[in-house]
């Protein structure tokens, strides 16, 4: 169906999206755990989408959002959060997210989710 990538600090929480976009027919191009593994990989890689945690090191969610953005404003960009900050949430759906999935997500949200992005 479509190339995804994650970027994700937490193995479990990639190992987790690996297992349910495999299952949804997706294939997984790239992992990156950190932001700047996260901008280099996805203009490395190009993927059809990019699910993209907000509180990862070396560069967070919405600094690599906007980077993305920047020099590909047609990227799709799905958010993975723990957190409940609306205010950052919506700063980036407002760059260019869109949407988010919540920490924990189960299966079938992240699934519908995904196919909504990708039409």
């Amino acid at each position: 169906m479509a190339n995804i990538m994650i970027a994700d600090d937490s193995d479990a929480i990639r190992l987790v999206l690996k297992d349910i976009l495999s299952i949804g027919n997706h294939t997984v191009v790239a992992e990156a755990i950190n932001g700047d593994e996260a901008v280099e990989l996805f203009f490395n890689k190009s993927p059809d989408l990019l699910m993209l945690d907000l509180a990862m090191p070396k560069k967070d969610g919405l600094t690599v959002l906007k980077e993305i953005m920047e020099r590909d404003p047609h990227a799709k960009v799905v958010l993975i959060t723990a957190s409940d900050d609306q205010k950052i949430i919506n700063q980036c759906l407002e760059i260019g997210a869109t949407s988010c999935i919540s920490k924990p997500f189960d299966f079938n949200s992240v699934l519908k989710q995904i196919n909504e992005t990708l039409g």
